[in-house]
């Protein structure tokens, strides 16, 4: 029997890393789910100003607008907050992400927030005639980004919220009342499906790329010159680009031992306004405003042996159900048996199942399965799939002695412990100082000690 091993840690683990000093914890790289899109690099807070949050214990102030990230390989996105509450880590590692995988997949306005980024600043450069429509006297970049993010927010989290300048706030008002649902945007780079399996001496696929990019190119399999497998077409010819609707096929060679290989497309491209982001560590969720000429990527794996099962293995978040799926197709002649959160689920021959492991919010999920030749999948990561409530607080966004210099503007570098950055970065500071002052009283203790023994 082939068993799947299961590690969860909730997060208050990472909290309490964060607390101290320590960087949040992230999914490996190499074993995370299949790479679909672009990757990014979280910079901060760019264009902003100022909104106000109206809750149950008072209001609160906060910078809103928009943030920019920098693409692994090449390029820059900007994106709007889509989780109100939670903080925005600088560094933080973002994936481009599917609206399932995310709280928007469950929200039923999430086509009114495409909308409003479709309709408004910075797809709608030209500020003159977004102020004519929004019916306000003039916007400034800050205005605009502002008041969008305001509206994203009435959408994304149900916030009671509004942009403290009154041209953002007319602003923010036109796209909350016009805003119309659009469909979600599709990936800039998928592979489908992300994984295939079977038996040496064919071809194993067909592997679909779905893509915006006008051609993408095709990356083998790192150890192919040793094993001998190849990326073709339907007909077994070698391919080194596709493009949308393409099929990929591995090649693996009669004589090949039981193994598994990868393959990898690569694009350069503008990534659809609309898609989500998200990040391991549960940095804020983003969706993304704009996009430059961008390096996308995506990759698939191919699994093969002589005899036996030959499962396919692959995952993805599914925050319908609150878990991962884990979808299991089996292409070999005998049953893939597995075990999994104290459950056995059996796979027949020439069948495929998908099992969802239920998770709790914020919790992270290590999973490895092991198959009968020894071969293993790895999937690593966080399930985040709701905005946190506004009793959860704002003490990571609020901007407690608002200035020109800290709400408002075009800025290099903001400090992000006020504007949704790292929640650790005030407790840390305050622990600091609280360290300082009891080391100076002891030092004063001592010194009225000494003095009086002198004496």
């Amino acid at each position: 029997m082939v068993r799947l091993a299961a590690a969860a840690l909730v997060s208050g683990l990472v909290a309490a890393a964060a607390l101290t000093g320590a960087g949040p914890a992230a999914a490996d790289d190499g074993t995370a789910q299949s790479q679909s899109g672009a990757t990014a690099t979280m910079n901060g807070l760019k264009t902003y100003g100022a909104a106000v949050v109206h809750g149950d214990s008072g209001d609160e102030q906060v910078a809103a607008g928009l943030f920019e990230m920098s693409v692994d390989g090449g390029g820059t996105l900007q994106t709007y907050c889509v989780d109100l509450h939670n903080p925005a880590q600088r560094d933080a590692k973002y994936q481009e992400t599917a609206w399932s995988g995310t709280s928007l997949g469950a929200n039923k306005n999430a086509g009114n927030i495409r909308w409003i980024l479709q309709n408004s600043y910075p797809q709608v450069n030209d500020l003159a005639a977004l102020a004519r429509k929004a019916g306000a006297g003039g916007l400034t970049e800050q205005d605009a980004a502002a008041g969008t993010q305001v509206a994203i927010w009435r959408y994304s989290d149900g916030a009671d919220v509004d942009a403290v300048d009154p041209q953002a706030e007319k602003l923010a008002d036109y796209l909350e009342k016009n805003a119309r649902g659009q469909n979600e945007p599709q990936a800039s780079l998928t592979l489908t499906p992300p994984a295939v399996s079977g038996r040496p001496g064919g071809l194993l696929g067909p592997v679909t790329v779905h893509t915006n990019a006008s051609t993408v190119t095709v990356v083998p399999p790192s150890d192919a010159s040793l094993s001998g497998v190849r990326i073709t077409d339907k007909a077994g010819k070698p391919v080194t680009t596709a493009r949308d609707g393409s099929e990929l096929y591995f090649k693996v060679p009669d004589d090949a031992a039981d193994a598994s290989a990868e393959l990898s497309v690569q694009a350069s491209t503008t990534v659809p306004v609309g898609r989500a982001f998200t990040s391991a560590s549960r940095s804020q969720t983003q969706i993304l405003a704009g996009s430059s000429e961008s390096t996308v990527a995506a990759t698939a794996n191919a699994t093969w042996a002589d005899q036996g099962a030959i499962p396919a293995l692959s995952a993805e978040k599914n925050c319908a159900r609150s878990g991962v799926d884990i979808i299991a197709a089996n292409t070999g002649d005998k049953p893939f048996t597995f075990e999994l959160v104290s459950t056995e689920y059996t796979i027949p021959a020439g069948s495929s199942r998908t099992v969802t492991v239920p998770l709790q919010e914020d919790q992270a999920y290590d999973f490895t399965i092991t198959d009968a030749n020894g071969l293993e999948r790895r999937f690593t990561g966080v399930l985040d799939c709701k905005t946190q409530g506004a009793d959860a607080g704002l003490a990571t966004q609020t901007l407690s002695e608002p200035s020109p210099a800290s709400v408002g503007g075009t800025a290099s570098d903001v400090n992000l412990a006020a504007t949704g950055g790292d929640s650790a970065t005030g407790v840390i500071t305050g622990v600091a100082i609280g360290l300082v002052v009891i080391g100076g009283a002891v030092l004063v203790i001592l010194r009225q000690r000494e003095n009086q023994q002198t004496d």
